[in-house]
Order: C-alpha cells, then structure tokens, then sequence
C-alpha cells in the first residue's frame, strides 16, 4: 500500500507558491493521485477538435506574452534600457496585444477561455 501524503492540497500549493516544500516525494504522490481521477481524461469529440486546438494554442501563446510582459517590466524597472530601447519595447508588446485581441474574437474566445489550469497548483492568468 502506497504512503500517503500527509500534507493537504492547499497546504501543498502554498507550499510550491512560497519555495518552502520540504517533501517533494510526497508533492508527487498528491499529484499522481490527482492526475489519476476520471475528470482528467481528455475529450477527444471530433466536432470540437479545431476549436480545442485553437484554443490551446492561443493559451500557450498567452502564457508566454505574460511571461514577456512581466521580463519587460523587470527590465524596465532594472534601469537597463535607454528611452528608445523602452519604447520599442513597449510598442511591440502593445501589437502583441492587439493581435491576441484580434485572434481571440476571430476564434470567439474571451480571455477567461485562456485561462491556463494548473491542477494542484492553481491557475496561470
């Protein structure tokens, strides 16, 4: 009989959150159990593999344009760029936006459908 974990869910994602796991053996365990239940399973419907596929592309797109905007601003904030570097910088991220925007209501998807769930570890937005 596997060991369980002692630690609870909530306790185990502040844990992740705050870099203070001190038992990543039983981090593992949680995970796998959860991964494990039925409402993990992926739907595979034909109808809806396109919009799926949009859908999750345009997510990991939206993950990394967050992940780019919060380098931007530590760049900024580090006093590294000059004032043109700033606002080409800025420029660029404003016309990344706008051509989220634009594929999202091609695709007629909101934001909250980009939404990137993480499981145990709560979501990326």
């Amino acid at each position: 009989m596997s060991e369980q974990p002692k630690n609870t869910f909530a306790e185990f994602r502040q844990q992740i959150k705050d870099g203070t796991v001190a038992n990543w053996d039983d981090v593992s365990r949680h995970m796998d159990s959860v991964l494990q239940k039925p409402h993990h399973r992926i739907n595979a419907n034909p109808e809806n593999v396109c919009n799926g596929l949009v859908k999750l592309v345009l997510t990991l797109l939206e993950v990394i344009r967050k992940l780019m905007v919060k380098q931007a601003l530590r760049r900024v904030d580090s006093g590294v760029l000059s004032d043109d570097e700033m606002e080409n910088l800025g420029l660029t991220l404003m016309k990344l936006e706008e051509k989220m925007n634009e594929l999202k209501n091609q695709f007629g998807l909101t934001d909250d459908d980009l939404i990137l769930d993480l499981g145990p570890i709560g979501t990326f937005e």
